[in-house]
């Protein structure tokens, strides 16, 4: 299985996925820069992802804790989503997503 994600630059990676593990996670271990301060706990808005359109159908609808959290972000859209929300399965296998302005470590404009 794989994601692929565009980090801020614009650049485009393609990330070998496991079952079960956080898209945040993922993307974390994958050495790309996320902040991902809470680790997953829907406690802040560092993992913010825009999904492309073409896979936020697919995904499970979002919490209320997801979108309070989201409230909170910067540059929120309607295909925004928290990646440490996002369990990775077997339908999400080629999942697209691109890391957030302000989910950088050391980005101070992040919420």
């Amino acid at each position: 299985m794989h994601i692929h994600v565009t980090d801020q630059s614009g650049t485009r990676h393609t990330l070998e996925a496991l079952e079960g593990f956080r898209v945040m996670e993922i993307i974390r271990d994958w050495g790309l820069d996320i902040k991902a301060e809470c680790g997953g706990g829907c406690a802040c808005a560092t993992c913010h992802v825009h999904v492309a359109p073409d896979w936020t159908d697919r995904l499970y609808p979002m919490q209320t804790e997801e979108e309070d959290m989201l409230d909170a972000a910067f540059d929120v859209r309607d295909n925004s989503r928290l990646s440490c929300q996002l369990l990775m399965s077997e339908e999400l296998d080629g999942l697209e997503v691109t890391l957030a302005p302000g989910t950088q470590r050391g980005d101070r404009e992040a919420a």
